[in-house]
């Protein structure tokens, strides 16, 4: 076993059924799985090999990735406190920092970070990845492989930045949701019923991100190119700019941000 999930929810899903879509054998891959129903799923969709719970199995793992929600985090790894020998440990949860997974695993160091999003679930995610300085960059390839699996990943060299990596692309997901609800609740306030309203919200937000990840000019750029003086376009960046959308969209990020931290310290405390 060469890669063993602890948890497997439907990051762990995603990730795994990525990897086994892009050719990595089932049989290298475990995932611990205490519901039955759950190893049961991901035996049949996937041919992984499943464990209801934490074993030296796990412990011998190449790659251990650590796919549990943060308050459960310490009790998961606790089983494998003083057992690891070269493993490396990479977590997937908001907040909680290197340091104290380290500690809770007995003081080990080998530990990368990562964020990936939701679109992750759909192969179109993007994953900020930090690295302990004992990480080698063939390990660093090897954790960069995993996640390539649901999309793409961006290295950040200070892992203070990572709860502001959380702040934007972990939970960014969530306003364009946001922004495709109200966009939608706009075009029925139009008079469009439910399903045009919606069909053009979601349409309208698929094409110009997609635009603008083909195009080599900025957002800004693209923007201005929509925009024509004293046109219907205009009006609408107008009251938004009155309302100032910018800030609202900045104040947003530096919350999610600050709490990241905050559970990072609460999290981390004991």
């Amino acid at each position: 076993m060469k890669i063993c999930f602890i948890g497997g929810g439907n990051m762990a899903r995603a990730m795994i059924g990525g990897m086994v879509a892009k050719g990595q054998s089932p049989e290298e891959i475990g995932v611990v799985e205490p519901r039955e129903e759950g190893r049961t799923a991901l035996e049949a969709d996937f041919g992984v090999r499943t464990l209801p719970a934490v074993s030296e199995q796990v412990a011998s793992a190449q790659v251990i990735v650590l796919a549990v929600k943060p308050q459960q985090m310490k009790s998961a790894v606790a089983p494998l406190a003083g057992k690891l020998a070269g493993a490396v440990v990479v977590s997937i949860a908001a907040g909680l920092r290197a340091s104290d997974i380290g500690r809770w695993l007995g003081g080990y160091s080998r530990i990368v970070r990562c964020m990936p999003n939701t679109p992750a679930l759909i192969g179109a995610g993007v994953t900020g990845l930090y690295a302990d300085p004992s990480v080698s960059a063939d390990e660093r390839n090897q954790v960069a492989g995993i996640l390539s699996s649901v999309g793409t990943s961006v290295w950040i060299d200070d892992e203070a930045k990572m709860d502001a990596v959380t702040a934007i692309s972990g939970s960014g997901p969530a306003y364009v949701f946001h922004f495709i609800e109200a966009l939608e609740a706009a075009g029925v306030a139009l008079g469009f019923d439910e399903g045009t309203a919606r069909a053009l919200a979601i349409g309208t937000v698929d094409g110009a991100a997609r635009l603008a990840a083909q195009s080599d000019e900025a957002p800004g750029t693209l923007r201005e190119r929509v925009t024509s003086k004293g046109g219907t376009t205009a009006a609408a960046l107008a009251s938004l700019a009155q309302d100032d959308f910018s800030a609202i969209i900045a104040r947003a990020v530096e919350a999610a941000r600050a709490r990241g931290a905050q559970m990072g310290d609460e999290l981390g405390a004991d």
